[in-house]
């Protein structure tokens, strides 16, 4: 939920309306500012009222908007904009709970940390949600180091969360939500690192619809240990004989989509020998986008903070994921959100979906609180993200 430099390709958005706009750059939309056509062998494809985007093709398209959400008419058929098609392969939550209690360790169930309400994720599955990204802490799996043995009642109560999940039909992702740390200390034995994740993927090396996540958000580290822990990772996973799973890796500086294309550029480099990884990125709407203040930037920001990781995952051929998402409940952050949305769709042939954050048993009155029936994200937010499943 941090971060703090916007990426080279955002800050292009605001350049004079006199330059074109670059492949895949944004060129249109309410109040827009900046180029509205393209460069050569590209055209401005309508996307919703607040985005229009340069996709590859030479028919003309418009980019006026029309002032409420219908879209504006017009006289030629062959100019009519349509959004562009796309689907996503997973699309739900975060389920926060079991990281709760932080520096409370081992910490009682119940008390301290909490796992999922099955009847809450009942709920989303049968609403269409399809992935649930479960958080749980480190230090009280592997209590006494991270090549020792996990708990046997904390690994129980995650894996029956996990199994009622997936049982479901729907896939789990295991989050450990440690930010590159371990009791608070920056993880840098990498061949410890691995051997915590071949032991975990061990448990779940028959469970083909869990996903693992190498770990939560690394920040303010070397960016070289980054990269070295996500391939410790995928290594430990994959000599645990998990070879149908997906991958998720993280990156640096909160795992960022504003600053992805000019932070976490190394980890092109990472290699899986079954082409299974996942591209995972953080991305909030508020002002320092750290997801700590309900009112977004303006109705723009959703697309325009993700546009510039969107261009570095086709640059590359990788895929990505938003994995954390969220925007606070008034029509600024709806509009944003939506705006956000229709952008990873319309890019769908890189972007693989999106879990907003969180749902969760103790959320409370928290303004993202997607725990139905009455969490205030849920209660804002349910009917707009429905329409993306």
């Amino acid at each position: 939920m941090k971060g703090s430099i916007i990426a080279g390709a955002v800050a292009t958005l605001a350049a004079g309306a006199a330059a074109q706009a670059g492949a895949w750059a944004q060129c249109g939309g309410q109040n827009w500012s900046g180029a509205t056509t393209c460069v050569s062998g590209h055209t401005c494809v309508f996307v919703n009222q607040w985005y229009s985007q340069c996709q590859p093709g030479a028919a003309p398209q418009p980019t006026t908007l029309a002032t409420s959400t219908t879209r504006a008419a017009t006289t030629s058929a062959a100019a009519t904009p349509t959004l562009a098609p796309g689907k996503f392969k997973w699309f739900g939550t975060n389920q926060a709970g079991g990281e709760f209690g932080e520096k409370t360790y081992p910490g009682v169930w119940g008390t301290h940390f909490i796992f999922p309400d099955n009847n809450a994720i009942r709920t989303l599955i049968n609403q269409g949600y399809n992935t649930f990204r479960v958080g749980f802490a480190m230090e009280r799996l592997a209590q006494n180091g991270l090549t020792n043995s996990f708990d046997a009642g904390y690994l129980r109560n995650f894996t029956d969360s996990i199994n009622f999940i997936t049982n479901a039909g729907a896939y789990a992702v295991l989050d450990p939500h440690n930010y590159g740390r371990y009791f608070g200390n920056i993880i840098t034995n990498t061949a410890d690192f691995q051997t915590f994740w071949r032991n975990l993927a061990t448990q779940f090396v028959n469970n083909h619809r869990v996903i693992f996540d190498t770990n939560n958000e690394y920040h303010t580290m070397s960016q070289d240990l980054v990269l070295q822990l996500n391939q410790a990772a995928i290594n430990g996973i994959r000599a645990a004989g998990a070879k149908e799973q997906y991958i998720w890796v993280e990156g640096n500086s909160w795992s960022g989509a504003w600053t992805w294309n000019v932070t976490n550029t190394n980890l092109v480099a990472l290699t899986d020998p079954e082409n299974k990884i996942i591209y995972q990125m953080h991305q909030y709407l508020d002002s320092d986008g750290s997801g700590t203040a309900p009112a977004c930037v303006n109705a723009q920001i959703g697309a325009q903070r993700v546009v510039g990781a969107t261009a570095w995952l086709r640059a590359n051929n990788k895929k990505g994921i938003l994995g954390e998402f969220a925007g606070g409940p008034n029509d600024v952050c709806k509009q944003a959100v939506r705006g956000l949305l229709d952008h990873l769709k319309a890019n769908s042939d890189v972007w693989q979906g999106a879990l907003w954050w969180a749902g969760g048993p103790w959320w409370g009155d928290y303004m993202f609180s997607f725990e139905p029936p009455s969490g205030t994200g849920y209660v804002n937010y349910n009917n707009i993200l429905r329409e993306y499943i």
